[in-house]
């Protein structure tokens, strides 16, 4: 029998036990692989531009040729998934990402390089739209904003890892193929991992796969709605029903609060040591850069601690206003002593850091089984555009308008992101995750 509405198991089954370990650590190596193969481009393209005669507009492709097929490979992933099933994404996403990694040991231009990264990107894209969803379809509701909290914190990891890596190789000749190639013994490990883990029973009950369902339900000690998950089954086309009335809300509001968090900590992030020379600390501008980032891996552990005890409002909203006060304060008065002005930017770091551990959860919570891959799919598509812009637009706006007048552009876009989110953000902690994506449209949903 399918479990109460409500109800847990006081003890978990091994076979329980084992996938959850299994889909946790399959998952966080997947969300780490989009952080270790951008770190590991950074570390390793001073290098490449001399072995392959780069140009600085082909770098800059290169550099946003991942961002493009994240893009690309979100929503459509997360429509596959949404139509034929958590599980061959799961597997195939993988499969692409490890045939990439392993073509980057041959390439002689950098347009291969190029092809290689967009196709790299889209099978990131696609590990957005399914790792995650997929996680959070067998995970207990009680801890289930921790554990999807959790792969934000690995992708500081991979970047972090790749970096190192790059940084140890950077003497040896050709070591930039092994910087970039590393990844291959990471998608090796994950795809090991994924063998066996079997389909998600909210898609089969999605489906009207009831039997099958609960048969998967029973073995792994599942907590599951499964009348509201049958009543959530959606006939139209996943990526059109994303705009329809019903779920119209949970789509602008994933999009919106993604970008917003991102924009201003992609530009800044990328031109920090810029943006602090031009605020007047000088030669503190590498260590204020490198303070910034250990201040930010600081805020999203922290984010993760905080997300099922403080819920899922109270880690969004507040961190929105805050962030914009911090970039406002130096925006109007870029002249200001260097302690206010590194107190703000770590506030800065902090604080939005913290607040993206819910990126990983959020997006998950606020759509029906029906459309959760294409919704996340979208969202990551979205972010993926705020992160585009921010990094593009910044230097420009840097150079014409000077450091206060961008500082305040980022300033906005947070206070965007928290109006949005003041209007439209459901508390979602401690819910069912059906029961959590009809909160998100405004549906009653029972006491749990």
């Amino acid at each position: 029998m399918a479990a109460l509405p409500g109800t847990h198991s006081p003890e978990v089954s091994a076979p329980a036990r084992r996938l959850r370990t299994k889909l946790k650590l399959a998952t966080q190596i997947g969300e780490g692989i989009d952080g270790y193969i951008l770190g590991g481009l950074g570390a390793a393209l001073p290098a490449i531009s001399t072995d392959l005669h780069v140009t600085d507009w082909t770098a800059g492709l290169i550099g946003a040729s991942a961002l493009v097929g994240i893009f690309a490979g979100g929503p459509l992933f997360g429509w596959f998934a949404d139509r034929y099933g958590r599980r061959i994404v799961f597997l195939t996403d993988m499969l692409i990402f490890l045939v990439g990694s392993v073509l980057q040991f041959f390439v002689t231009d950098a347009w291969q390089l190029f092809a290689i990264r967009l196709l790299m990107g889209i099978a990131i894209g696609g590990e957005y739209a399914i790792g995650a969803p997929l996680l959070s379809e067998y995970a207990p509701r009680r801890n289930r904003g921790r554990l999807l909290a959790s792969l934000e914190v690995s992708w500081y990891v991979g970047y972090m890892l790749a970096f190192a890596v790059g940084y140890a190789l950077s003497d040896v000749d050709g070591g930039w193929r092994w910087t970039l190639g590393s990844s291959t013994v990471i998608a090796v490990v994950c795809l090991a991992l994924r063998g066996g883990v079997p389909e998600s029973a909210r898609w089969l009950l999605s489906k009207g796969r009831r039997a099958e369902a609960e048969e998967l339900i029973d073995r792994y000690d599942m907590d599951v709605d499964v009348e509201t998950e049958l009543a959530d089954t959606e006939s139209r086309n996943s990526l059109r029903a994303l705009f329809t009335r019903e779920h119209l809300r949970s789509t602008v509001f994933a999009g919106t609060f993604w970008a917003a968090l991102v924009l201003p900590y992609f530009a800044i992030g990328t031109f920090s040591p810029q943006v602090l020379t031009a605020l007047g600390l000088g030669d503190n501008a590498l260590a204020g850069s490198l303070a910034s980032n250990g201040f930010a891996v600081l805020g999203v552990a922290t984010g993760c601690l905080l997300v099922e005890r403080i819920g899922r409002r109270k880690l969004l909203i507040p961190p929105f206003w805050i962030t914009a006060v911090a970039l406002a304060l130096i925006g109007f008065w870029p002249s200001a002593p260097l302690v206010v002005v590194i107190l703000c930017f770590l506030v800065f770091s902090f604080l939005n850091a913290a607040s993206s551990a819910l990126t990983a959860v959020y997006p998950l919570e606020v759509f029906p089984t029906a459309i959760r891959s294409t919704g996340v799919g979208f969202a990551t598509a979205m972010s993926r555009v705020g992160a585009a812009i921010g990094t593009f637009l910044f230097p420009i706006a840097l150079n014409h308008l000077g450091v206060g007048p961008t500082l305040l552009i980022g300033a906005a876009v947070l206070a965007l992101g928290g109006l949005v989110s003041q209007r439209l953000a459901p508390e979602t902690t401690g819910l069912d995750l059906s029961h959590a994506a009809r909160a998100a449209h405004g549906v009653p949903v029972p006491k749990e």
